[in-house]
């Protein structure tokens, strides 16, 4: 938690990314690191394997300072479990390529450090990246239903992490709201403009897993390559690492401006490469420990991972309070899990804003989690923007806040960097930067319901009430059944004189997903405008008695006695929120739908209270 609170803080990361989002290159000792990886001394090229390419990014973003082993062993594995002895002979072979031990520092027990002077320059790559699609992994009898989706997931955040300069990976959120859907890997591909996709099927031999993997050029469907891994079945952590090489290797080798139309490349089933082997990828087999029963115990933990991190993702209330409970049993299991951290931390962020959770709860848990890292220097990035939420949030610290956001101002759009961004602006009543980065985002992620449906209620709180009804129709007819576009389609539509659609939507939403209290609440709201206050009045009632024996998230029901009349009830539901420190109290001050309590001196109060964390994070920072 020192890196969120330090205020020196926004110093510790430099993204290695010039203006537009370009790779930058490097002058240093001589040598130059041009933005496409190809490294010179003067005009000699000097060959790097991929992973001693990564570490040498990393240290020249960081140059003059100490960059952890935990950072190294983060960036260039992620969560596959390697040797302890992996990131220093990764950085000795480093050293012995450049023939400059001097360059990079070793410092006793913190980790490395590049000493040589360093001078970044911009540049662009002569062509774009092809755009690459990976769909979901089809799965076989005998395989966990978690896995296609996992392995697929993981592979994209591999490659992200190479930030290949021919490929361009797409959106995760739009592929797989496509996937549900039932479009093909070509029509997947096709929709979201991708010059390939990637698709195949993963199936479960007696004692092995086969993954069968193959590249699809979209426009004719031609079949680029084929390509098998076959992994033991105990061995499975660290498959996607595996294939993630093999993918770059054959981009980078093959996927030329001049790619002839013809190309293909079928390849038999492949063992993994021995990891010691000049520039090979990882090996299935580094990922286990030379100590058996701790092999065991990791693989173990890296399971449960992959499965909760299928399960929280539904959304589902018992779902998700199950996948916490296994991802904590991941990391008391391997505490060097990182993965299985972020996601807890967002998860716990998440649950805040589905009211499945207390944000105090939510904090404690997300907070004990980031505290449990190691070495709080090498605090991963991903979980910054969800602590700077709950330190706005919560503790009421927007200096913290900011800092934290500001540290990870340079992570690339997902969605939950995105959401706590977004969030974080629209309940600074910060309208149109919100309403930019998701505009930006949709951009990237073009099918992706909840951003959507988070920019009609950006421009809904905005007060662009027309702009704001189009695009919650716009959604609607886009991602129909989708909670996102129902849940503020829903409020927007009963508030601007469509409450029997609005009715409707919360309605079925609400029977969907019976503990999801935002969406009872809309129902209600949408009742009240509908003139039916019988029933929006017997909604509020059941959700008071739910109240006595859970957590009820009541930030919407303020709305709904505005509707009935009742601005003293309404004035009581928004005490309570900010007490609770509801995570979207700040946000509703701003709904239009609380007009008639603008004036009351107690509304007025509560509005002066955002104002007051405004003007003294000014003042400490003047």
């Amino acid at each position: 938690m020192d890196r969120v609170h330090n205020s020196t803080a926004d110093t510790l990361t430099a993204p290695a990314i010039g203006p537009a989002g370009v790779e930058r290159g490097f002058a240093f000792a001589g040598f130059r690191l041009e933005p496409d990886g190809s490294l010179f001394r003067g005009h000699t090229p000097i060959h790097l394997p991929p992973r001693e390419l990564a570490a040498l990014r990393l240290l020249l973003a960081r140059a003059g300072q100490i960059v952890t082993p935990l950072e190294l062993r983060q960036a260039l594995w992620g969560d596959v479990h390697v040797s302890a002895d992996s990131v220093p002979r990764c950085l000795s072979s480093l050293r012995a390529r450049l023939q400059s031990g001097d360059c990079i520092q070793t410092v006793y027990k913190r980790g490395y450090r590049l000493t040589a002077h360093v001078q970044p320059y911009g540049g662009a790559p002569s062509v774009s990246p092809f755009r690459l699609a990976v769909v979901p992994f089809a799965i076989g009898y005998g395989v966990p239903g978690y896995l296609g989706a996992a392995v697929a997931e993981q592979t994209v955040a591999v490659l992200a992490r190479a930030r290949s300069s021919v490929v361009a990976v797409m959106a995760q959120d739009s592929v797989l709201t496509l996937a549900r859907r039932g479009l093909s890997a070509q029509e997947i591909g096709a929709a979201l403009k991708a010059d390939f996709v990637l698709t195949g099927t993963l199936r479960a031999l007696p004692s092995h897993f086969r993954l069968r993997a193959e590249m699809i050029r979209v426009r004719d469907a031609v079949q680029v390559w084929l390509e098998d891994v076959l992994v033991e079945r105990d061995r499975l952590a660290g498959l996607e690492s595996e294939l993630a090489d093999r993918l770059n290797l054959r981009l980078n080798s093959s996927f030329s401006p001049s790619f002839p139309a013809n190309f293909t490349a079928n390849l038999s089933i492949a063992q993994p490469k021995p990891a010691e082997s000049p520039g090979a990828g990882l090996s299935i087999d580094a990922a286990a420990e030379p100590d058996a029963e701790d092999s065991l115990r990791r693989r173990e933990a890296y399971d449960i991972f992959q499965r909760a991190h299928h399960d929280w993702q539904t959304f589902e209330r018992h779902q998700m309070q199950d996948a916490l409970q296994h991802l904590l049993r991941a990391t008391e299991i391997d505490p060097s899990l990182t993965g299985a951290r972020v996601d807890l931390v967002n998860l716990c962020v998440e649950q805040a804003f589905h009211g499945f959770m207390p944000l105090a709860a939510a904090a404690a848990v997300a907070r004990r989690t980031a505290g449990q890292v190691p070495d709080p220097a090498g605090l991963p990035d991903a979980m910054l923007p969800a602590l700077g939420w709950i330190s706005f949030h919560f503790d009421r610290d927007l200096p913290a806040a900011l800092r934290a956001f500001a540290l990870s101002a340079h992570l690339p759009h997902d969605q939950w960097v995105t959401r706590a961004r977004t969030m974080f602006a629209l309940s600074r009543h910060r309208f149109d930067e919100a309403i930019r980065i998701l505009r930006a985002a949709i951009a990237l992620d073009p099918f992706s319901p909840w951003l959507h449906g988070r920019l009609a209620w950006a421009l809904h709180l905005a007060g662009r009430a027309n702009e704001s009804v189009e695009q919650a129709r716009s959604a609607l007819d886009l991602f129909p059944g989708e909670t996102g576009p129902s849940l503020y389609g829903a409020a927007i539509l009963a508030f601007n004189g469509q409450p029997q659609r609005a009715a409707g939507l919360a309605q079925d939403l609400a029977r969907r997903l019976p503990y999801f209290d935002l969406a009872t609440a809309a129902h209600a709201y949408a009742l009240a405008c509908r003139g039916s206050a019988g029933e929006a009045r017997a909604i509020l009632e059941r959700l008071e008695w739910l109240g006595r024996e859970r957590y009820v998230l009541g930030a919407f029901t303020s709305a709904v006695y505005v509707a009935l009349g009742e601005p003293d009830a309404a004035i009581a539901q928004l005490r309570a929120s900010m007490s609770d420190r509801c995570p979207w109290f700040f946000q509703t001050l701003a709904d239009p739908r609380l007009k008639p309590l603008h004036g009351r001196p107690d509304f007025e109060q509560m509005r002066a209270v955002l104002a007051a964390i405004e003007a003294q994070a000014e003042h400490s920072n003047s």
